[in-house]
């Protein structure tokens, strides 16, 4: 089978969640009769399933999936990891098919993936777990605040409603004194294989009436069981996420169960808006409803 670069091509579907990044996978998986990679930063851990919406057994046995219940909580998995795997399975794959899928909402790991990272120096391990510790006891106004101090330059860069990025930024000014943002050369990596970016959207309205469904079918499903069976593990960073934060909240007592479920629906409803704001940033994206993107990927 030919290894040239045209002859070899990743059809990235990137959306916010809940805008049916998955069916749409499926589908153009089955119209290339090939496999899909995941870019989700949270369904690679084995022991999250109902509060990451990981695709069910009947999808998963549709198509073969990658990087889904790959790892343990207590693994260390970044956009760096995610950017080995990814490159080493494609290469794999490109050996049986010359079209990969791959999906996802996590916006770094899908540009690592297609451009690489800037090289950060490596970080403290006890700066991280004070920091980490610290915004469990103080919360998201803390971190917001340490931030604005230490690093004004991020700080204006206008991720301030992100936790994640927010750490990320602090341990590494805390370590290394220096901002995060000078690491940021933006050199892109060259890969050997085509890139096609395809985005999904849907009407807001429409798109917060299926987050606040999943939303509800997840506290259906177990949800709460599933995080109190993570209870011991809260202070991982596997579990610093929408889901789980507002329902340990609740079982410290801190807010009323219906108080925990309305936030996780204002707080995805955010995390989708991040999301969208990330990807229209990348250049060459064509954007499709759902329904628009499975005829694509259907027979004429």
């Amino acid at each position: 089978m030919s290894t040239n670069k045209d002859s070899k091509t990743v059809i990235i579907i990137a959306g916010p969640t809940a805008v049916g990044k998955t069916h749409v996978a499926i589908h153009a998986a089955k119209y290339y009769n090939t496999e899909i990679i995941s870019a989700d930063s949270r369904q690679c851990y084995k022991e999250l399933r109902i509060g990451v919406a990981r695709p069910s057994i009947h999808e998963l046995q549709q198509v073969p999936h990658h990087f889904i219940a790959t790892h343990s909580i207590h693994d260390e998995v970044t956009a760096a990891s995610f950017e080995i795997y990814a490159l080493q399975k494609v290469k794999e794959l490109f050996e049986r098919y010359d079209t990969v899928i791959m999906t996802g909402g996590t916006g770094l790991y899908i540009k690592a993936f297609c451009e690489g990272l800037d090289p950060v120096p490596a970080i403290n391990a006890v700066v991280r777990q004070r920091i980490i510790s610290e915004y469990q006891a103080r919360g998201l106004e803390w971190l917001q605040e340490q931030v604005r101090q230490k690093d004004p330059a991020f700080y204006a860069s206008g991720e301030i409603q992100n936790p994640q990025r927010l750490m990320r930024a602090l341990e590494v000014v805390e370590s290394t004194n220096t901002s995060i943002l000078d690491f940021r050369k933006g050199t892109k990596a060259q890969r050997d294989f085509n890139i096609v970016y395809t985005g999904l959207e849907l009407p807001k309205e429409q798109l917060h009436r299926n987050i606040h469904t999943r939303v509800d079918k997840m506290m259906e499903e177990g949800l709460l069981d599933e995080v109190k069976s993570l209870s011991a593990f809260r202070h991982l960073n596997a579990l610093q996420t929408v889901g789980y934060a507002e329902l340990f909240e609740y079982l410290d007592g801190r807010i009323t169960l219906e108080t925990a479920v309305e936030q996780i629906k204002t707080n995805t409803r955010q995390y989708a808006k991040r999301q969208l704001t990330w990807f229209r940033r990348i250049k060459g994206t064509t954007w499709y409803s759902p329904e628009e993107a499975c005829k694509r990927f259907s027979p004429a």
